[in-house]
C-alpha cells in the first residue's frame, strides 16, 4: 500500500511503502496452546474438584443459580470469572449425565 503525495488529508507527505511488521510473541497472549490444555485436563483428572467446586456443582444440580453465581464470584474475585467457572461446572455436569 502506498501513501499519496498530496498536500492535506489523512495519507499526506511523501510517497512511503509501508512495511509488514512481523506477529509479536506478546499479541499470542491468552491464546490457550495444545500442550497447555493437556496439563490442565491431566491436573484436573488427578487433583479433582476443589471443595467450592464441588458445592457449587450441588447448587447447579438443585438449581440454585443464584447462589452458585454469588459463591463463586466471592471466591474467585469477579462476575466475568465467575460466568466462566459456572458454565465450566456445568458443562462437567451435563457431560457426566450424558454419560451415564
Amino acid at each position: 500500500m502506498t501513501r499519496n503525495d498530496t498536500r492535506r488529508g489523512l495519507r499526506h507527505g511523501h510517497s512511503t511503502t509501508l512495511i509488514p511488521q512481523a506477529a509479536k510473541p506478546s499479541q499470542r497472549k491468552g491464546i490457550l496452546s495444545a500442550k497447555t490444555k493437556l496439563v490442565r485436563s491431566i491436573v484436573r483428572e488427578v487433583a479433582g474438584f476443589s471443595a467450592y467446586e464441588r458445592r457449587v456443582m450441588e447448587l447447579l444440580r438443585n438449581s440454585k443459580d443464584k447462589k452458585a453465581r454469588k459463591l463463586t464470584k466471592k471466591r474467585l474475585g469477579t462476575l466475568l470469572r465467575s460466568k466462566r467457572k459456572l458454565e465450566e461446572l456445568s458443562t462437567i455436569i451435563q457431560e457426566s449425565r450424558r454419560a451415564h
